[in-house]
């Protein structure tokens, strides 16, 4: 909803602020400037990025019109998950949790938590750790360590397909005087020829510039700073997983560890401890 609602401030305002000075909207509708701008943007990003990438960023479009799945509700759930395989451990030892995490498709545990379920690499990363601390060769700061190292190639792999948006908005100004010099060169055969006909090539060329920058500030790079927050969010979640799983290596029982995780979140998806406690109370009903 506020991408929509962004899309139309923004034209609302620029479009809207020029017809009040008399302007005539249609002048800006110029498919053959779009076409210069946005298509050399594109070529560019697929000069400087593995097809992998562009391929990301294509696919990227869909997730501009959805939230964020990281709410309150979800770290509900992906809190209380932790909990009842702590608990778990607590009360049966860590062997207990081998079928879980081997299987977690097919675990009771799991099964309680569709939502955490559906996303495969929370639960993998979730299970490949618990099957780290099962083993019981590794210290709690090694197994910090080794978190920090794979979050940080993650966030950095995540990172790049907002990355590339942002690189071709950042080139779209420049292709915008691209696309008006290519018509003040159209207009240069014109000279000679009526005033009328010069000025809305002028005019015609100007668009371009225009729509170059209008792109690059009023939707390219916005589109990437939405998608970096949405990496943002994901990179949050996996760091709350860790801060649990640490704390329950360096013996802290599962509710206190679980604050930890509670604890790294952002304010504004952070559950209190009361809803978490409800949580606990009604998932064991």
């Amino acid at each position: 909803m506020n991408i929509i609602l962004g899309i139309i401030v923004v034209l609302g305002c620029v479009i809207g602020g020029f017809a009040v000075h008399g302007g005539n909207p249609m002048a800006l509708m110029s498919p053959i400037e779009v076409l210069i701008i946005c298509g050399a943007s594109f070529g560019a990003m697929i000069i400087g990025n593995p097809l992998s990438v562009t391929i990301g960023v294509i696919k990227s479009g869909g997730s501009l019109m959805t939230p964020s799945k990281f709410n309150k509700v979800f770290y509900l759930e992906l809190l209380t998950l932790l909990y009842d395989i702590l608990n778990k451990t607590r009360r049966e030892g860590l062997m207990a949790i081998e079928g879980d995490i081997e299987e977690p498709e097919t675990s009771p545990i799991f099964a309680n938590y569709a939502s955490i379920l559906k996303d495969h690499h929370i639960v993998e990363f979730i299970c490949d750790y618990l099957r780290i601390m099962v083993a019981g060769n590794m210290a709690p700061h090694e197994l910090e360590s080794l978190m920090e190292q794979e979050l940080e190639g993650h966030h950095t792999e995540a990172s790049v397909v907002p990355g590339a948006i942002q690189n071709a908005a950042d080139g779209l100004p420049g292709f915008g005087i691209v696309a008006a010099v290519l018509g003040v060169i159209i207009t240069m055969g014109k000279i000679g020829g009526p005033p009328a006909e010069i000025g809305a090539a002028v005019a015609a060329a100007l668009v371009g510039t225009l729509l170059g920058i209008l792109f690059a500030y009023g939707f390219i790079a916005p589109f990437s700073s939405y998608l970096q927050g949405k990496v943002r969010d994901e990179g949050r979640a996996y760091e709350c997983i860790k801060a649990v799983l640490v704390a329950s290596m360096n013996g802290v029982p599962p509710q206190v560890a679980v604050e930890f995780g509670r604890k790294v979140l952002f304010h504004s998806v952070r559950p209190s401890f009361k809803e978490l406690e409800e949580q606990y109370r009604a998932s064991k009903k």
